[in-house]
């Protein structure tokens, strides 16, 4: 036994951290063992194929008491953890919107791990809030966004959407909803609007916000999923005459189905006519207005209020990163910012304290992993792996469409392709879970006018031509 070892594992001494020796030990094991992960995905089944209680089974039910070898913790690493492991850094992850972890991101989260630092306060490390300024104006820039907007991280999209939409309810005029809240007679009824394909974390923000799901109009879409402007206004005039406040829409670039693009220059001018807040959920093909080509991507986005893009999506960061970007960062801040004695610097509004932006006081140094992913793949090597994503959906698409065996559901604006096997709901249901129980190719679905849908989305760092192909061999085959 190392006598770094006996030393954590004798009870009458303290009990200190692994070693710097032990520790360069499993961290060089470690980076090996993702090392060949990375080096050989098409090893591993891409989803899990364990039953509702394997992995928690194959576990003791209480923790150990006394110190166990890491040798021993790798061994269930590769005997139990794996096989329950769905795997979305695999080349042939096509489902929902993959997200990669690329090297250079792996590499930040585990820098992130290392210095443990709370981003909360400016002083709390000033390289992490400096940091994230900086990287999210870099992102700023790439996608297109004018200077005034100013961005804060959070997890997900889902949370980044609930900050914008606090904020605009705090810009509901006549009422102080942050001191009076939304409960009483007086209180007015407040409503936004988004489409019927939006994002389910539009409603889940209502109901967490204190609107409840009536809170929430559904505008109906046209024949290619994108909201209807005309539905939208003589929704917002409607409500207005019934005596509800409407106060936001939600726009959406990259609908979560089908990833269709709302028209955002009719919405902001709807907006801006009724003085209603507009945020827009660029989460997946935020990434795409990077390319100079894709200008539609753009088109109105300079007029929202809020914008949010997810780099964890298509742009290879590592799980989680969600950029929010404010016109009016100073809405957010009334809405959020809470500052106890215990709280309180002196450098007051010469920095930037992030715990002000949101609900949380505790923040990770997200931003490390994206500057890493940034410098390392430029934006221009940035540009050529999204350009190479909707050349690989394009040419699925047109395999799909050339077989009299599968309809197009969807147009195909990105990455994503929607169609469907000629047949019933039960044809297709019974076609993808075939697809997903072979461990060949994980691809996801949805519903689209009523109809069960199969989704492909490219969107692996890793993917090429030869996985798409084989995907789509091994779709026909089944079918």
């Amino acid at each position: 036994m190392r006598v770094d070892e006996k030393a954590r594992r004798t009870g009458s001494e303290v009990t200190l951290d692994m070693s710097p020796e032990e520790f360069r030990q499993w961290g060089h094991r470690t980076i090996d063992w993702l090392a060949d992960y990375l080096a050989s995905p098409e090893s591993y089944r891409v989803l899990s194929q364990v039953h509702p209680g394997m992995v928690r089974d194959a576990l003791p039910a209480a923790p150990p008491s006394d110190p166990e070898p890491m040798e021993a913790v790798f061994q269930d690493l590769d005997r139990i953890i794996l096989p329950g492991i769905t795997h979305w850094n695999h080349p042939d992850f096509y489902a929902y919107f993959s997200s990669t972890a690329s090297g250079p991101g792996i590499l930040g989260e585990l820098l992130t791990a290392g210095f443990n630092v709370n981003a909360m306060l400016w002083k709390t490390s000033p390289a992490a809030t400096e940091l994230e300024e900086m990287v999210l104006d870099w992102l700023r820039q790439m996608i297109g966004l004018p200077e005034e907007f100013r961005g804060v991280v959070y997890d997900t999209a889902s949370v980044s959407t609930f900050h914008a939409l606090v904020a605009a309810r705090g810009s509901v005029r006549d009422w102080d909803v942050r001191e009076k809240g939304l409960s009483g007679p007086d209180a007015p009824r407040l409503r936004l609007y988004t489409s019927v394909q939006a994002h389910s974390s539009v409603e889940k923000a209502a109901i967490a916000m204190g609107l409840g799901r009536q809170g929430v109009s559904k505008i109906v879409v046209d024949d290619q999923y994108r909201m209807n402007p005309y539905a939208l206004e003589a929704a917002i005039e409607s409500d207005r005459a019934g005596g509800w406040t409407p106060f936001a829409v939600v726009a959406t670039v990259g609908t979560t189905s089908t990833t269709s693009l709302d028209p955002v220059p009719a919405i902001a001018d709807i907006s801006a006519r009724h003085g209603l807040w507009l945020h827009v959920d660029a989460a997946y093909a935020g990434a795409a207005a990077m390319l100079p080509e894709r200008q539609d991507v753009r088109a109105g986005c300079d007029r929202a209020d809020s914008y949010v893009v997810n780099p964890h999506k298509w742009m290879f960061t590592p799980v989680d990163f969600s950029a929010l970007y404010c016109r009016r960062p100073e809405a957010l801040k009334a809405a959020f910012s809470l500052v106890p004695a215990y709280l309180s610097t002196p450098e007051g509004d010469t920095v930037t304290n992030f715990m002000d932006y949101g609900i949380q006081l505790g923040r990770r140094f997200r931003a490390l992993k994206l500057w890493m992913v940034i410098r390392y793949f430029g934006v221009e090597g940035l540009r050529a792996r999204i350009r190479e994503h909707i050349r690989l959906a394009g040419l699925f698409r047109s395999w799909v469409r050339d077989d009299p065996a599968f309809d197009l559901a969807a147009p195909t604006p990105f990455s994503t392709v929607c169609f469907r096997l000629k047949g019933t709901d039960a044809d297709n249901r019974d076609l993808l879970g075939r697809i997903n129980a072979s461990g060949k190719a994980f691809l996801s679905h949805t519903e689209l006018d009523g109809r069960y849908t199969l989704r492909f989305t490219v969107g692996n760092v890793r993917t090429t031509e030869e996985h798409v192909r084989r995907a789509w061999e091994l779709i026909q085959s089944l079918a």
